[in-house]
């Protein structure tokens, strides 16, 4: 009778620390995941932001010297990712193959004219930088035109300063709910062993003393949490990396192992603190108040 009740205590506690490593590793994962988000947030609002094409439009007038000049100089520009010259033979051609019709047949002449497209670096993207290049553009003689969609740059700024502030908001409440719920888990399994904590206080162990095994089992849980959830972000980064490779998730490997060491000592520091308060409850409350 003996040995079937300790095997069914025995199944009972490993069934406790199965629930605690697997509530510990969900929980640090979906952080994890959550921290990857915040890391590559920047990156997906950039990428967004350097789509945006600013056009040169050039006279009939201007030289080939003069353009490749400036073609030049805006290619050698801090605030300029990429420059694409375009001919206006060649903008009919895509016009052309864009609505399927010739036309020029019907002008007989090409009215449009040549140009250089610019995609700026996303720090420059602002409406303010924008008028900077265009008023330094306009200035040069074989210049008609500089154009750019100024409603999208002001919707794509707001709606990433809107973004910013509620990723930073969810972090928080994802952040307060994790710990809430390890400690929840290690409360748990803690309340399991009042009555032997009680016991040990009685026989004149110290509250350190009786902390000491408990804290250190709860530390070992939360390792075996943070590394199955390490794996599974891992999993995570690999196939991010594979599926978008514009975002370039691996290029910032600093940032991605600090992201790795914060959820691995975060399993650590939540369950010691949480098995700190559990044990010091316990040991704080009188007998009778155990049941």
């Amino acid at each position: 009778m003996s040995y079937t009740f300790d095997k069914y205590q025995k199944r009972k506690l490993i069934s406790s620390y199965f629930s605690v490593v697997l509530s510990i590793a969900l929980v640090l994962f979906l952080l994890g995941v959550l921290g990857l988000l915040i890391i590559n947030a920047k990156k997906v609002a950039d990428h967004f932001k350097e789509q945006v094409t600013v056009t040169i439009y050039l006279k009939d007038t201007a030289k080939d010297v003069e353009i490749k000049q400036l073609e030049k100089s805006l290619a050698m520009s801090d605030f300029v990712k990429s420059t694409n010259y375009v001919s206006k033979e060649k903008a009919a051609d895509v016009l052309k193959s864009e609505n399927g019709e010739d036309f020029m047949q019907f002008l007989g002449f090409n009215p449009l004219q040549n140009s250089i497209d610019l995609n700026l670096k996303a720090d420059f993207v602002t409406t303010e930088k924008l008028e900077d290049i265009s008023k330094d553009a306009l200035s040069k003689n074989f210049v008609a035109e500089v154009s750019y969609d100024n409603d999208l740059v002001n919707l794509m700024n707001n709606n990433v300063k809107k973004i910013s502030f509620w990723v930073l908001v969810l972090s928080a409440v994802f952040t307060l709910i994790a710990v809430l719920l390890i400690n929840s888990s290690i409360r748990l399994s803690v309340y399991a062993k009042r009555f032997t904590i009680k016991t040990m206080q009685m026989v004149g162990a110290t509250k350190r003393f009786i902390r000491k095994p408990f804290i250190f089992k709860s530390i070992r849980l939360g390792v075996i949490g943070a590394i199955i959830a390490l794996v599974g972000l891992a999993v995570v980064v690999y196939y991010g990396n594979k599926t978008f490779p514009e975002l370039e998730i691996l290029k910032d490997q600093i940032l991605i192992v600090s992201l790795f060491v914060a959820v691995f000592l975060l399993g650590i520091i939540i369950t010691w603190f949480s098995t700190f308060l559990a044990t010091s409850r316990f040991l704080n409350l009188k007998t009778d108040q155990l049941y």
